[in-house]
């Protein structure tokens, strides 16, 4: 996501394409930096990709197509996914280290410093570009079929074109920012378990916490007392796993645009902590890779009609060419005094072994080396050996 700060304007159409819930794209022409160039997100219609850590962009495209029936529809893929070898991924913190950033994330709890942190790790294979980019149409195929979520979502603009390349492909279950008719509204997921009946107190203890910081933020960008928790600790099923969520509304103000908004609520609290600037610091010391676009916020605006859905980038995959060709996936834990180590290592497991398996070359009956998952006994950590 790094890159001028200058919105790189007129390139002329150009190949790539987008797509969402209910809403596909093709044909970018202009790609701004975000967040210096988000007041241009208030007409036309953009697709946007922001990393966790700030920077990110949006690229504004001339064909839009509106999907009734709200399905998500990803361009034809030249071909079947072929992705890495299973054995292949490896993980930024190892077991190891994970549960020493979550006895380092108590120890700050306990002095006072924080109160919840979400700990993360990235996990990485390499996946050469043999004959030009993989296809991310093609593992949006394979993940809608295996794994379909309400805010998937991708986006491709090939590099060696007129404006910056883009490869994210996502099956995001969370909402970030949903704006229409001026109102707002957030869905932060805290509790995540195989079954609703693995969701514990402390689960629910954490999502009334983000919540709260939720309000906080858009109270910033809202009208007075129009913000409110509309459904409280909603229990949703997806692929695998139970979930919960609470929705948050409110009333923007007539001056609040994107410029404002995205200050107001970015980072997703959901995925960073409380409070959020020392909960940053904690992860800034503790997570040794940046996230990137996991964690940050993927979606599109539609200045000219004043809409937007925009995802938290959860259950998310980019390609890069950087040492000739990486795949990533993100996968994390919220922290708290009551967590458990092992189980917050575990709860990182079960998001990933599912949407991993998919991506991976032997495709969805992949269960880990052994079955113990990605990052378990058969994934490596960068200089640290078997990773569990």
């Amino acid at each position: 996501m790094s890159g001028p700060a200058a919105a790189r304007r007129d390139a002329g159409a150009t190949g790539g394409s987008a797509w969402f819930a209910g809403v596909s794209a093709a044909r970018p022409v202009e790609c701004v930096e975000l967040p210096d160039g988000a007041e241009r997100l208030a007409a036309g219609f953009w697709v946007v990709a922001c990393a966790f850590e700030g920077r990110g962009r949006a690229y504004r495209f001339a064909d839009v197509v509106r999907r009734p029936d709200g399905a998500v529809a990803a361009p034809p893929a030249p071909a079947p996914w072929r992705g890495p070898r299973p054995e292949a991924w490896r993980s930024s913190l190892s077991r190891e280290g994970y549960l020493a950033g979550v006895a380092e994330v108590r120890r700050r709890i306990r002095a006072g410093d924080v109160y919840q942190v979400n700990l993360c790790r990235v996990l990485s294979a390499p996946l050469p570009a043999a004959d030009g980019e993989p296809s991310a149409a093609a593992l949006a195929a394979r993940l809608l079929a295996g794994n379909p979520a309400p805010f998937a979502g991708g986006l491709h603009v090939p590099a060696g074109g007129p404006l910056p390349p883009a490869w994210v492909v996502s099956a995001s279950p969370e909402r970030f920012l949903t704006v229409a008719g001026g109102t707002v509204a957030s869905g932060p997921i805290k509790g995540t378990a195989a079954t609703p009946e693995g969701l514990t107190d402390k689960d629910r203890a954490e999502n009334v916490m983000i919540t709260d910081m939720v309000r906080n933020d858009l109270q910033r960008v809202c009208a007075p007392a129009t913000v409110e928790v509309a459904d409280l600790l909603r229990v949703e099923r997806h692929p695998g796993l139970a979930h919960l969520v609470t929705t948050v509304v409110g009333r923007l103000l007539p001056d609040a645009g994107w410029p404002e908004v995205l200050a107001a609520t970015f980072p997703p609290a959901s995925v960073s902590g409380a409070p959020k600037h020392t909960a940053l610091a904690a992860i800034r010391d503790l997570e040794p890779t940046p996230r990137g676009p996991y964690c940050g916020a993927f979606g599109w605006v539609d200045g000219d009609a004043g809409r937007a859905e925009l995802a938290v980038a959860i259950r998310t995959f980019w390609w890069t060419g950087e040492d000739g060709g990486t795949l990533r996936f993100g996968t994390g834990a919220g922290i708290t005094w009551e967590s458990d180590p092992e189980r917050e290592w575990a709860e990182t497991e079960l998001k990933a072994v599912r949407l991993v398996a998919l991506a991976s070359e032997d495709g969805p009956g992949w269960a880990g080396p052994g079955g113990a998952g990605p990052g378990g006994a058969g994934a490596h950590a960068p200089d640290e050996g078997r990773n569990g």
